[in-house]
């Protein structure tokens, strides 16, 4: 099955893309060639020593985001591995919806360029991340 398939049964509600989105409660919002949107409620669960969302959910988020984007232009038999990540942050979260809206920037043979931005739920940009993807044929 293309790795296209598995985001967008996800989109569907027929399986679950991978046990991190299980456990932070990541949910897919929407998906299109290049582009994902997803979200998470986030709570006190997810807080840092300063009782604010700990700087690395946002990563986590933003992540599977590109992730799931990249997934829709993959091919059969491809598979894909996060060579760099880069987070800014903004504004600090304590609690509700923070969404990510994900693009591919380029995708290449080898590799992707891919950008994020984080919000609040309110709307606010919070974070902004981008990421270096590997591309290989699956199993390697």
């Amino acid at each position: 099955m293309k790795l296209s398939d598995y985001v967008h049964k996800w989109l569907a509600g027929d399986l679950e893309l991978a046990p991190i989105t299980e456990f932070l409660g990541v949910r897919p919002i929407s998906l299109g060639e290049g582009e994902a949107r997803i979200e998470l409620t986030a709570g006190k669960n997810l807080h840092n020593a300063m009782g604010t969302v700990h700087g690395g959910i946002f990563c986590d988020l933003a992540d599977v985001a590109m992730g799931a984007a990249l997934a829709t232009v993959t091919a059969e038999g491809e598979s894909f591995s996060t060579l760099q990540l880069h987070m800014s942050y903004f504004e600090p979260v304590v609690e509700g919806r923070l969404g990510a809206h994900a693009r591919v920037v380029r995708r290449g043979r080898t590799t992707a360029h891919l950008e994020c931005e984080l919000e609040d739920g309110e709307g606010r940009v919070v974070a902004r991340a981008s990421s270096v993807c590997a591309i290989r044929q699956a199993g390697l």
